[in-house]
């Protein structure tokens, strides 16, 4: 698996070596040795499956109290993965990472505690599957609004499809409740 940095070091492209042949193709999604030599977590505690429609956003979103990082792959279609961070004290504070994921590339993103997370939709579907290392707390959820523009993620889409959720919530300026560097 090739690991590749990122212009915010703790979050990291993870690249499995693929294996075709005539029946098809094989991969390892996950290698808790070769992830901890990466000072990648591997006590990922929930695995969750989203099918979405082209031009949706899912997120910005948090846990702040049982904060969860994310080893995110699209197993159909293809997405822009975004990951922000936003720990107080932080020198990236604000900054975001983004990656196309696909089927095709079989790129994964790992977004670390910490960080907020959210992606689009670029193909008419996809289906995206994503290891958690906390338990979704549905208390403990937090979010930050997806067009923020003191962020400025350019996600290359003018009218998301957006849950009714995430069209209200705070930007980071007025998010009065983030993790800590």
């Amino acid at each position: 698996m090739i690991v590749k940095e990122t212009t915010l070091p703790e979050v990291k492209i993870l690249i499995p070596e693929i294996h075709n042949d005539e029946r098809g193709y094989f991969l390892e999604s996950f290698n808790s040795t070769e992830f901890q030599n990466e000072n990648i977590p591997i006590n990922f505690l929930q695995d969750n499956e989203v099918k979405s429609k082209k031009n949706s956003i899912r997120g910005l979103h948090y846990q702040l109290k049982k904060p969860q990082g994310k080893l995110v792959r699209a197993v159909f279609g293809n997405i822009l993965d975004v990951a922000v961070d936003i720990r107080k004290g932080s020198p990236n504070f604000g900054k975001y990472v983004i990656e196309e994921l696909s089927e095709k590339n079989k790129k994964m993103l790992y977004v670390p505690e910490g960080f907020a997370h959210g992606y689009c939709v670029l193909s008419k579907e996809s289906v995206v599957i994503y290891k958690c290392t906390n338990i979704w707390n549905p208390d403990d959820e937090q979010g930050i609004l997806w067009n923020d523009i003191t962020i400025g993620i350019k996600w290359g889409i003018n009218k998301p499809i957006l849950s009714t959720k995430d069209l209200v919530l705070p930007t980071l300026a007025e998010q009065q409740l983030l993790p800590t560097f």
